[in-house]
């Protein structure tokens, strides 16, 4: 891909694309990535060194510098890296949006330009090239930049269009969802040592669990459901772990918990709208 992307904001979203692109090569540093972050020099100092990006402590040079912009900044200092990069972001940048819960048209009524604005939802499992990432365009963006997005992001995971009213439920199950699996490995870590497994034995045998069984499901036509129930028999250690999950509705608490991140990302969405706005 021949473009240069500046990130605003470095913080562990940022870093997971990076290393992610810079593992897979479609964007090789340093000339073709660029990080400016304006209060924490040692953080840009970190991703130089790791990957060898060019670090910039002032946000508006390295938007001017690019083709497309990502920002990753927290939703609450949307408004301020913005206005701190204006001068960077002419009519001709392309910007994608990694920030929870904010609709392309709050970063639209922001810009001085018409730019074409990309919201994208990824995960932290960017950095290992496993990311599963959504992808959604505003009022300005085309095609062409949903393809461009689509190429950048697929290169580090897969990438799947939607329609912006679903990225709520899509931050809620993707964005968050592998703490939900590294949750559920602890438990597992945990069961392990309280039967003295040793750790580096259960570990090892955990990730492969989760690894097979996520394989397993990807080239399967079977539901969910048909699958743990083919692992479980009358009276067999599987049908005994089941039935404490459903004593204590694990199931239903783990999905009050997904719509509960669900919930978060829209109200994220609501409580940084800027003044003034529909």
């Amino acid at each position: 891909m021949d473009k240069k992307i500046a990130f605003i904001g470095a913080g562990s979203m940022a870093e997971s694309i990076i290393g992610g692109l810079v593992a897979d090569e479609l964007l090789p540093p340093p000339h073709c990535i660029l990080a400016a972050n304006q209060s924490n020099e040692a953080r840009l100092a970190h991703l130089k060194e790791t990957y060898g990006i060019l670090p910039y402590s002032d946000s508006a040079e390295a938007a001017a510098e690019a083709d497309i912009v990502i920002l990753s900044v927290k939703p609450k200092q949307l408004r301020d890296a913005l206005q701190t990069a204006a001068s960077g972001l002419t009519q001709d940048k392309v910007i994608f949006s990694v920030l929870a819960g904010i609709k392309t048209s709050q970063i639209e009524e922001q810009l001085h330009h018409n730019n074409p604005v990309i919201r994208v939802m990824p995960n932290t499992s960017a950095k290992v090239g496993q990311s599963s990432t959504a992808l959604a365009k505003g009022a300005h963006a085309g095609d062409e930049h949903l393809q461009t997005a689509s190429e950048l992001f697929s290169s580090i995971g897969t990438a799947v269009i939607v329609k912006e009213e679903n990225m709520n439920a899509v931050t809620g199950i993707a964005g968050s969802g592998p703490a939900y699996f590294y949750y559920f490995a602890e438990a597992m870590e945990q069961a392990a040592a309280a039967s003295g497994l040793p750790e580096e034995k259960a570990r090892d045998l955990i990730i492969q669990t989760m690894f097979g069984a996520a394989v397993r499901m990807r080239e399967s036509d079977q539901t969910p459901a048909e699958l743990y129930q083919e692992v479980q028999s009358p009276g067999g250690t599987t049908e005994a772990a089941f039935q404490e999950m459903e004593r204590h509705n694990l199931q239903e608490a783990f999905k009050k918990s997904v719509l509960a991140a669900i919930s978060r990302s829209a109200a994220l969405g609501e409580q940084n709208t800027p003044p003034g706005s529909s």
